[in-house]
């Protein structure tokens, strides 16, 4: 089957530990570009043994903007965007392919993603079917220029694809820690750019509804005990973005306002 129409677009950092199963799953099509972000781990020399199509920039801006940048140099009529942590199955390939060769009507295609916690696939907690839109022409689409949560933007409605993307979200609990701390402090940077407003209460009630939506009004106790440390998580992440908008609010303060000497 021809599938020489499909370019494959990641962005990675410091990904060495997850990025070989990504590109395995996507060595059927035309191209594959990757877009890495100044990784210290050997990223840029193992994407090499699957792509020549690998390409250096550091000036990280956020999410959105580097999978524009990454976007420019695709040069399919179809593109299919990826994250390190996310698998393309066998089932999945062969709906991608039935798009690609014009049994599709749209322009753009939403698929849902199966997410996994620290080893268990989440059926619930707000995390399935978590449709994305990922598959698109080229030129009919592109993301938001946000931080963090970019979204892809389109005219008009996407279609909608039946087999899931596998997403191996986390795989341990340091890795839950780490992206708590980086996704809250880039939440909190663009939260203080939309001019938002932090304090330690609001931290605590929106942490505390963050818990409750997922564990209870998204049925997360369903998904076990992974259920109940994913609405923990998701209550720490927030909680956090808020509490760091509110020290970023008190810094910009005192600086507008200067600081006597010797304060």
């Amino acid at each position: 089957m021809d599938v020489s129409k499909l370019s494959v677009v990641i962005i990675v950092r410091d990904e060495a530990a997850r990025i070989r199963p990504c590109l395995e799953s996507v060595g059927w099509a035309d191209e594959i570009v990757v877009l890495d972000s100044g990784s210290n781990d050997g990223t840029p020399e193992i994407c090499r043994e699957y792509t020549d199509r690998v390409y250096v920039d550091s000036d990280w801006q956020g999410f959105g903007v580097q999978k524009n940048r990454v976007l420019a140099y695709a040069s399919s009529d179809w593109v299919l965007s990826l994250d390190a942590d996310e698998r393309v199955s066998e089932s999945l390939r062969a709906e991608i392919e039935t798009v690609i060769l014009g049994e599709g009507g749209e322009s753009v295609y939403e698929m849902p993603r199966l997410s996994s916690y620290c080893g268990r696939e989440m059926r619930h907690s707000g995390w399935w079917p978590d449709h994305v839109a990922r598959l698109f022409r080229r030129g009919s689409a592109e993301f938001s220029n946000d931080l963090v949560h970019e979204r892809l933007l389109f005219r008009g409605t996407a279609g909608r694809l039946r087999f899931p993307l596998q997403h191996q979200s986390f795989d341990s609990l340091e890795q839950v820690l780490d992206k708590v701390n980086r996704y809250s402090t880039a939440g909190a940077e663009r939260l203080l750019a939309q001019g938002r407003k932090g304090s330690v209460g609001r931290a605590v009630l929106r942490g505390c509804w963050a818990f409750l939506r997922t564990w209870l009004f998204k049925a997360g106790f369903l998904d076990g005990r992974e259920g109940f440390l994913l609405a923990v998580s998701n209550a720490e992440g927030v909680y956090y973005k808020y509490v760091k908008l509110h020290y970023l609010q008190q810094r910009q303060a005192d600086e507008s306002h200067g600081t006597p000497d010797g304060e």
